[in-house]
C-alpha cells in the first residue's frame, strides 16, 4: 500500500528531534511515545498512519537501548530467553484483542495504576547492600519474568501508555532488581512487543517510511545516549526520569478521560 501522506522537509526536522529527545528519555524510563506520537500527529498525520509510523521508528530506539544496555552487562540473558518470546506473543495477542474490546475502557484505570506507581516510587527507597535479598533462583526468576512479559506485553499490544514505566516497576518489585537493571530488562520486553507491533503495521501498510526511517537514526542516537546516561547515573537517575514520565503520562490519561 502506497500512502500518499506528505511530510514538509521541515516537518521531518522537528520530527527526528522529537525523536532523538524520545530515545534518551525511553531509554531510561520509557515514554517516548509521549513526544513521538503528538510530534506525528501535529504534522496532520490521520492518527492510524501516526500510530503505525510511531512504531516504525520506536522500534530501532528500543533495540539501540537494549544493545547499550547489554553491552553494559545489566540485560540477564537467561531471564531475556523467556521474556523476549513471550513478550512477542503476548504483543500479538493483545493487537487481536484490539477488535474485541475498545482500549479507551483502559484508560480509567491505567490511570490509576500510573498514580500508585508514581506513589511507589516517590516513597521506595533502595535497602543498604547488607540488606538487599538473595538473588531470585533463575528458574523462579524466569517463570515470574515471563508472566510479567507476557502480560504487559499483551497491555502493549492492545493499549500500550505507560509499558516501559509498568515494566521497569514490576522488574524491580517482584524480582528485586535495582531500577537500572530493571530498565535494561525492561527493554528486552520492549524492543520484542516493538517488533510484534511493528510487524502488524507495517502488513497494514500504515508506516511511512519516508519518514519513519530518518526518524530511527534519531530515535537510535537518543536511545543510545540515554541508555548510556542510565548506566552511568544508575538507579537514582532512572527514578527521577520514571517520575517525571509517569506524571505526564497521568496528565496525559487524566486530560483523556475528562474530554472523554
Amino acid at each position: 500500500m502506497d500512502l500518499l501522506v506528505d511530510v514538509s522537509a521541515q516537518h521531518l526536522v522537528l520530527l527526528c528531534i522529537a525523536a532523538l529527545i524520545a530515545g534518551v528519555v525511553d531509554a531510561i524510563a520509557g515514554g517516548g511515545g509521549l513526544i513521538t506520537l503528538p510530534a506525528l500527529l501535529a504534522t496532520g498525520l490521520p492518527p492510524h498512519i501516526a500510530l503505525g509510523t510511531n512504531k516504525g521508528q520506536s522500534v530501532f530506539g528500543s533495540f539501540a537501548a537494549l544493545v547499550r544496555f547489554s553491552r553494559a552487562g545489566l540485560v540477564d540473558r537467561r531471564l531475556a530467553k523467556v521474556t523476549f518470546p513471550l513478550s512477542l506473543a503476548g504483543a500479538f495477542a493483545g493487537a487481536a484483542l484490539v477488535m474485541l474490546v475498545k482500549p479507551e475502557v483502559l484508560k480509567p484505570l491505567v490511570l490509576v495504576l500510573l498514580i500508585a506507581v508514581a506513589v511507589f516510587l516517590a516513597f521506595r527507597r533502595a535497602p543498604p547492600p547488607s540488606e538487599r535479598p538473595e538473588p531470585t533462583p533463575v528458574p523462579r526468576a524466569q517463570a515470574i519474568g515471563g508472566f510479567i512479559a507476557l502480560a504487559i506485553g499483551t497491555y502493549d499490544g492492545f493499549f500500550g501508555p505507560g509499558t516501559g514505566t509498568f515494566l521497569i516497576v514490576a522488574f524491580s518489585t517482584l524480582l528485586g532488581h535495582g531500577l537500572a537493571r530493571a530498565s535494561a530488562d525492561a527493554k528486552v520486553v520492549n524492543f520484542a512487543s516493538n517488533l510484534a507491533s511493528v510487524s502488524l503495521f507495517a502488513l497494514k501498510g500504515v508506516v511511512i517510511w519516508k519518514v519513519a526511517l530518518p526518524m530511527a537514526a534519531a530515535q537510535f542516537t537518543g536511545a543510545w545516549l540515554g541508555a548510556h546516561l542510565a548506566v552511568k547515573g544508575g538507579d537514582k537517575l532512572v527514578r527521577k526520569v520514571v517520575l517525571l514520565v509517569v506524571v505526564a503520562l497521568v496528565l496525559k490519561l487524566g486530560r483523556d478521560v475528562v474530554m472523554g
